[in-house]
């Protein structure tokens, strides 16, 4: 795993944007697609900025949701279908296909099960990912399922995940935000050619360090990207206050 350090959240979203933009062009060059997996959240505000500015041949590339709460609508202003469409897929054209995580469906295991065949079998060549508060990645709260190989799956939030969404303002309280929700598992997201995580903030600052200097365990699910050699980590510089890392 690289870490490179920006100098603040703007920076941070226009080098992992560059980045990704090189990597997506690549398998595009290689194999005439690209798959992606879209984070959400207030860390990935710069990074769509970016990406949706960019020459990208959009008709060759198809984009996979990460997660979605159990429960709320797409229509939601704080579901992640809410917020990928508002802010990336209706900023970009021609996107070849989008598959997204439908948290309201009726039958939420056939619902993993549609998810789990779409993404079986295929690369994914950029994971686009971001870190919590209580280091998690996707939705994996810990401890996180480090073992099963099912792409998708449902799992519980734990109460500092939830208490994050209401410091976040997607919540007004507790009581609103959902106990469940489907996640891309750990294992697919390392199944991915290449990992960008982008980690703005100096709240996230802990999550950080855990994410470096923690034994890798479920308990600190962040911690598992260190076993990925194609996985960099973008910080900036109030995130990166308790570690050291590559300064540019």
């Amino acid at each position: 795993m690289r870490i490179t350090i920006c100098d603040d959240k703007h920076d941070l979203g226009n080098e992992a944007a560059k980045l990704g933009i090189t990597l997506i062009k690549q398998a595009i060059e290689e194999r005439g697609e690209a798959t992606i997996t879209m984070a959400t959240g207030l860390s990935q505000s710069s990074l769509y900025t970016h990406l949706t500015a960019s020459d990208l041949d959009w008709s060759a590339v198809t984009v996979f949701g990460l997660n979605e709460y159990v429960g709320i609508s797409s229509a939601h202003p704080s579901s992640f279908r809410h917020y990928l469409q508002t802010r990336f897929i209706a900023n970009v054209h021609d996107l070849k296909a989008y598959h997204e995580v439908q948290g309201d469906a009726a039958d939420l295991d056939a619902e993993v099960a549609r998810l789990n065949g779409l993404v079986n079998g295929r690369e994914i060549d950029v994971a686009f990912l971001g870190i919590g508060e209580n280091g998690h990645i996707g939705f994996n709260d810990p401890p996180a399922n480090f073992i099963t190989t099912d792409p998708y799956i449902i799992v519980d939030l734990d109460e500092r995940c939830r208490r994050q969404q209401v410091g976040e303002g997607w919540f007004r309280t507790l009581s609103e935000v959902p106990r469940k929700a489907i996640t891309m598992s750990v294992r697919q997201m390392l199944h991915s050619r290449h990992v960008i995580c982008s980690v703005p903030d100096q709240r996230k600052a802990r999550a950080v360090a855990m994410c470096i200097y923690d034994q890798i365990s479920p308990y600190s699910p962040a911690s598992v990207l260190r076993t990925k050699h194609e996985c960099t980590l973008f910080l900036d510089r109030t995130s990166s206050i308790l570690i050291m890392g590559d300064r540019r």
